[in-house]
């Protein structure tokens, strides 16, 4: 029985690489000279440490296009408060979400079951495994969960036959 995961991953080693190269060009800019501005990295989370609100929101704008570049999608991204820290300084924390939660899971599982698919999706941990009959069916279930939820990164593999 043919069959397929519907999972959610970001690629670590190109979010470090557009982290490095947006500190670079932070570093770099004549508005940052003399600050404290910097984005940290701890495994899945982002740190942004700046002076004010307004330099957070442009590492943002530095950071956000670097991310895209190295093809990581920043739909994953889950942006905390805008913390004070000693003075004046700000803080931004950013969650990288990985896997699907378990609230989108059953949303995935309801949607396959309401399309009247023949199809059968299973919740595995921070998987959706997906078995069906033929091939095409499963394409065309893959097709139905794109159309349907675009505000989360997913991706389709996994395909056996």
């Amino acid at each position: 029985m043919p069959s397929f995961d519907i999972l959610s991953e970001v690629d670590l080693v190109a979010l470090r690489n557009a982290v490095d190269t947006a500190n670079r060009k932070i570093g770099n800019r004549y508005d940052f000279k003399g600050t404290d501005a910097h984005v940290e990295q701890n495994d899945k989370l982002l740190i942004l440490h700046g002076d004010n609100d307004f330099q957070l929101n442009q590492m943002k704008d530095i950071l956000l296009p670097e991310m895209t570049a190295k093809k990581v999608d920043v739909r994953c991204l889950d942006y905390g408060e805008v913390q004070k820290v000693s003075g004046n300084k700000v803080k931004q924390e950013i969650k990288v979400r990985v896997g699907i939660e378990q609230d989108l899971s059953k949303k995935i599982v309801r949607l396959l079951k309401d399309s009247k698919l023949k199809v059968q999706a299973a919740i595995q941990g921070e998987i959706v495994r997906v078995s069906g009959a033929k091939r095409d069916i499963l394409q065309e279930a893959i097709a139905l969960v794109k159309k349907h939820i675009t505000d989360f990164p997913l991706q389709f593999g996994n395909f056996r036959d």
